[in-house]
């Protein structure tokens, strides 16, 4: 794991959406997944400007979503697969058959994971994984007490992840369950990119950074990844020892 720290947030934006573009530059059909939510909005706007600033080909790439609330509809302001359609479909022109994300609705949802996995494994694995973290250290639905080894599941949410959940929706949302990539996943991803950034998330990068690896704060299993790289803004790295 390395760490680095931005001045500000459009800085750290801009260098992960430069990892993204040089990537597709390597690797046109490369197979990249992605969190929902705020931490990664910045880097795919900077990302739609890259690749036509520097003439990156984003018509082969192949988008993984990390998660979804169980439930909500796709169409559903808040939903992940809504947020991924306003700034990476949209932006980038992704036919529906560029991309894979989990059906919150389906029946069977043990099924839906099987389904996850199988395509990862045929697709030779993620080249580039995005994360955020959570206020409980968590990334993704990997909840506290989430096993490093699990891949695709089910996990009841913690009451913090359902509260601050309710930000994404326009009205109140019953937030009971999510469906998830795990952390086998994570670490069998050949590159993998933990953004974060305000004074807010301080001190869970710190806990990331520099507590122990424990199942208990999710977050810490960066630590294992020899090509995790945790990148923060200056007021998220504050605490970080020198």
């Amino acid at each position: 794991m390395k760490v680095r720290i931005f001045e500000t947030a459009l800085d750290l934006d801009r260098a992960a959406a430069q990892e993204i573009a040089d990537l597709f530059k390597q690797k046109p059909d490369a197979v990249i997944c992605m969190a929902s939510g705020n931490s990664p909005r910045g880097a795919c706007e900077q990302l739609a400007i890259l690749a036509l600033e520097q003439g990156v080909n984003t018509d082969q790439f192949f988008f993984i979503g990390l998660d979804e609330w169980v439930g909500v509809p796709s169409e559903l302001r808040g939903s992940c697969h809504y947020d991924f359609q306003e700034r990476i479909f949209g932006p980038l022109n992704l036919d529906a058959s560029r991309y894979h994300l989990f059906n919150a609705l389906a029946a069977d949802l043990q099924q839906e994971c099987q389904s996850m996995d199988a395509l990862i494994a045929a697709k030779g694995g993620i080249d580039l994984m995005i994360v955020g973290i959570g206020m409980n250290g968590h990334i993704g639905f990997n909840e506290p007490g989430s096993s490093f080894e699990l891949k695709a599941h089910v996990r009841e949410l913690d009451e913090i992840t359902a509260s601050v959940g309710q930000k994404y929706f326009d009205q109140p949302m019953e937030l009971k369950y999510g469906i998830t990539l795990g952390f086998g996943h994570l670490l069998n991803s050949r590159k993998v990119l933990l953004l974060a950034n305000g004074n807010a998330k301080a001190a869970v990068v710190q806990q990331a950074v520099e507590g122990p690896v424990t199942d208990s704060f999710p977050a810490s299993v960066m630590q294992l990844h020899e090509q995790g790289f945790i990148m923060v803004d200056a007021a998220a790295g504050v605490l970080l020892k020198p």
